[in-house]
């Protein structure tokens, strides 16, 4: 796929290379910087493109941490395929130095030449779990070296064998499975509290404490969700599904493709440990939805003197649910100042180094509403209803055993065909506010 990898500083400069096919002259990525520069030209066009073309010779590239991981290739090969590739890359090394960056990369030549050809052979990509490679590739590498033969550090089975993602071996006392139902919620707010977009974004994790290699099969309730679009087309809904479908639903490799695609059942062999069994989204196109928790606030400004907020927030949830540490955070002008609160319930804090009052409720029944009003002191001369009509209001929170979409788990079973033990699958849900669940307060 690729004929060669080149780690490369901001400007260019190669740091650390891989030649794979050796079908590609060494000095080609010296051209790379001109090309690039070319190419954030015409990104002033708006034709901002991961790749470019020249001479017979394909330069695929992201950048990470002022650095550029660029791939070249003479065949017409998948961009997006090799763009995977040099981001799992990133992340495995990420995981190895904490930090990929320029001096990192100096100080740990051998190692990543020892990942860069265990990940990939003769261009094409191998092994990129970082469980697995750590076995056998270490920070201590030298010693390694000077191991006798007998002693050498062998790649294990599981490189070789179907399940690339879970080593033989793996004992527990106890055996059991964790899954989580995530799902976070953004969401965009006009003053009057009508909803202008919204999305869920939700995952299915799992933590794995099971022995031998188990196999599992995980039923979800809404096979609606599930079903395709030519049962769609045929009238084939549940009454859960009304006409809702997942978008960019994501698996881990350990599922098995073909039998979701034939049989719609999600069965996999998990990694041990913690990993995200699948990911999906739903958007406000497809799913209509309230607020989960509404806020209401006014600013009242007195030019030269001060500024008076009151701020509400209703839970529009089941009485029977709670949101737990939820945060309104409300922007107020850089140079206000002596704060005065006056909260019905929770605790408000000043912070002025980002310009903005935190109220803080670590737990907010269903049903219930609270006020709180603010008094700060105002003794710019600047009209702050520019700066407060710019900002708009952020909502933390998280609510346990529920979810948004509806989506249920039926059941998690668990199968070791050699070892036949007792296991115990626990489920848990929670909803939890996005990165963007804001409020505008104009």
């Amino acid at each position: 796929m690729a004929s060669q990898i080149h780690f490369l500083d901001i400007k260019g400069k190669p740091l650390l290379s891989r030649d794979y096919k050796g079908d590609i002259p060494t000095n080609t990525i010296e051209k790379f910087p001109l090309l690039l520069l070319e190419l954030e030209n015409a990104a002033d066009d708006g034709d901002f493109k991961p790749f470019v073309h020249s001479q017979g010779i394909n330069y695929i590239f992201i950048n990470h941490n002022n650095l550029y991981l660029c791939a070249l290739t003479r065949k017409n090969e998948n961009i997006m395929a090799i763009i995977v590739f040099l981001s799992k890359l990133i992340e495995v090394l990420t995981q190895y130095f904490k930090s990929l960056e320029e001096e990192s990369i100096r100080d740990n030549f051998v190692i990543i030449y020892e990942l860069l050809d265990e990940m990939m052979d003769y261009g094409v990509p191998q092994t990129t779990d970082t469980k697995i490679l750590k076995e056998y590739i270490t920070q201590d590498y030298y010693k390694l070296v000077r191991s006798t033969p007998s002693h050498l550090v062998q790649p294990p089975n599981a490189v070789t064998n179907a399940v690339s993602w879970r080593k033989d071996g793996i004992f527990y006392k106890k055996n059991e499975a964790f899954l989580d139902v995530v799902e976070s919620i953004n969401m965009l707010i006009n003053a009057s509290g009508q909803v202008l977009n919204s999305e869920i974004l939700g995952e299915v994790k799992i933590k794995s404490h099971l022995s031998g290699m188990p196999d599992l099969r995980l039923g979800l309730n809404d096979k609606g969700i599930f079903s395709s679009s030519s049962d769609l087309e045929a009238g084939e809904q549940t009454a859960n599904a009304k006409g809702i479908e997942m978008e960019d639903i994501k698996f881990h490799q350990c599922v098995r493709l073909s039998k979701f695609e034939n049989e719609r059942i999600i069965t996999f062999i998990p990694p041990d440990g913690e990993f995200t069994l699948m990911s999906y989204r739903l958007s406000s196109a497809q799913y209509l939805m309230k607020p989960l928790l509404l806020v209401n606030c006014k600013f009242k400004v007195h030019k030269h003197s001060r500024i008076e907020i009151l701020c509400s927030i209703r839970a529009q949830i089941k009485k029977k649910s709670t949101a737990n540490n939820v945060e309104v955070i409300i922007p107020i002008p850089e140079d206000a100042d002596t704060p005065k609160f006056v909260p019905e319930y929770g605790t408000v804090k000043w912070i002025p180094e980002k310009s903005c009052v935190i109220w803080k409720l670590k737990t907010f029944p269903g049903g219930k509403q609270f006020h709180m009003r603010a008094e700060l002191g105002l003794p710019a001369v600047t009209d702050p209803e520019d700066i407060l009509s710019k900002k708009p209001i952020k909502v933390n929170f998280s609510i346990p055993y529920f979810t948004t979409s509806g989506i249920q788990v039926r059941y998690l079973r668990i199968n070791e065909p050699k070892l036949q033990y007792q296991s115990y699958p626990w489920v848990r849900y929670i909803t939890q506010s996005g990165d963007d669940y804001t409020v505008r307060t104009k």
